[in-house]
């Protein structure tokens, strides 16, 4: 099964080529660049598939070896054979991996929505910790964020923030962050130096193109009211901010961070159609096996997904079972020891279910 999917690829993989280098597909340019595109991203599953050929071609060829009456000869086929498998069982994994079904937000900005849970203004003091982390972690990467709405509390938190983060793969390397982070610290405003322990939802959305999600103007009702907070004399004297309500689902979402109604409006649409595509996304879910949802993976914001420990500057994933004692490093934008463990996570469990899937059929 595991070789018939290749060779399928492969012959796939051909027949684009051929494509390609067709004059009637040069010119149609929006058609030659979706050809192109699966044709680039099919070619390392190619190349390696074509490796893995090669190497159990020679390791027929050395097997044959073996059997040589001259004993040296004999002696390097054998060794030659077993640095082969090896190879062999390197590729193997390689394009199992390759083959792990792509997940097609990945390419996509995310809006990333902190909000303030239990623990009152110490909670809202953590959602500016966590943003700041999110932003440093973005510039680290050279991604851009924006802020889209915002409620500031009075001593430098925030009851909700949300913003726009773009560039490259963001999605691919954020989307296991939604849930709940919980901290475990003493509030500068308690006397007696107790721990104390808040939390903060963390949802990162892909953020969706028109084409994704079909609004019906009607079906919205958009009410524009004075902004609150800071920002001077201006917010109290002119109706800049928007509130958009979705009328078939409920959903509200609001903007007030810019002077523009017209700015406003722009931002609480794009947060509007993120939450739709993830409310699509979520009821196209419900309807397949619980296997596939366990491959979707970790969207569910509820779930307490990480806790930091300001007093042993100790961060830990619970999804993982992973614990790490750098906290600074972290809350400072320096995420990789986090992320790239729970990328290796999930694309284990998913290789776990291709392998279940190949016994099954045989």
């Amino acid at each position: 099964m595991f070789l018939r999917r290749l060779e399928e690829i492969e012959d796939k993989f051909y027949g684009l080529e051929k494509r390609l280098g067709d004059p009637e597909c040069l010119k149609d340019q929006g058609h030659y660049r979706i050809i192109a595109k699966e044709h680039a991203d099919l070619l390392p599953i190619v190349e390696t598939f074509r490796n893995l050929k090669r190497v159990e071609t020679e390791i027929e060829e050395n097997k044959a070896l073996i059997a040589d009456s001259d004993p040296e000869i004999s002696q390097l086929a054998r060794v030659e054979v077993q640095e082969l498998q090896h190879q062999r069982d390197e590729l193997t994994e390689r394009l199992k991996r390759l083959l792990i079904p792509k997940d097609p937000n990945d390419e996509r900005n995310v809006l990333l929505e902190i909000r303030a849970g239990t623990g009152g203004e110490e909670a809202a003091l953590f959602a500016f910790d966590l943003f700041r982390m999110y932003s440093r972690y973005a510039e680290r990467n050279r991604w851009k964020v924006e802020i889209l709405n915002s409620h500031p509390t009075g001593i430098g938190g925030f009851k909700e923030i949300v913003a726009l983060i773009s560039g490259k793969g963001v999605y691919s390397r954020l989307k296991y962050e939604s849930g709940t982070h919980r901290v475990q610290r003493v509030p500068e405003t308690e006397a007696q130096g107790r721990i104390h322990t808040s939390a903060c939802t963390v949802a990162v959305l892909p953020e969706a193109d028109e084409v994704d999600v079909d609004i019906d103007q009607s079906e919205l009702r958009i009410d524009v009211y004075r902004a609150s907070g800071a920002g001077g004399q201006h917010v109290n004297k002119t109706e800049s901010a928007v509130r958009i309500t979705h009328i078939p689902t409920g959903l509200v979402v609001q903007c007030q961070d810019e002077r523009s109604q017209h700015k406003n409006k722009a931002k609480a649409m794009k947060v509007l159609y993120a939450r739709l595509l993830e409310l699509k996304q979520r009821e196209q879910q419900e309807k397949i096996s619980q296997q596939r949802r366990s491959q979707v993976g970790t969207g569910d914001r509820s779930q307490r997904i990480r806790t930091y420990n300001f007093p042993q500057g100790r961060v830990t994933d619970h999804r993982i079972g992973l614990t790490l004692y750098q906290l600074d490093q972290l809350l400072d934008g320096d995420l990789d020891p986090v992320i790239e463990p729970l990328i290796t996570h999930f694309q284990t469990e998913a290789l776990k279910r291709i392998d279940e899937g190949q016994e099954a059929q045989g």
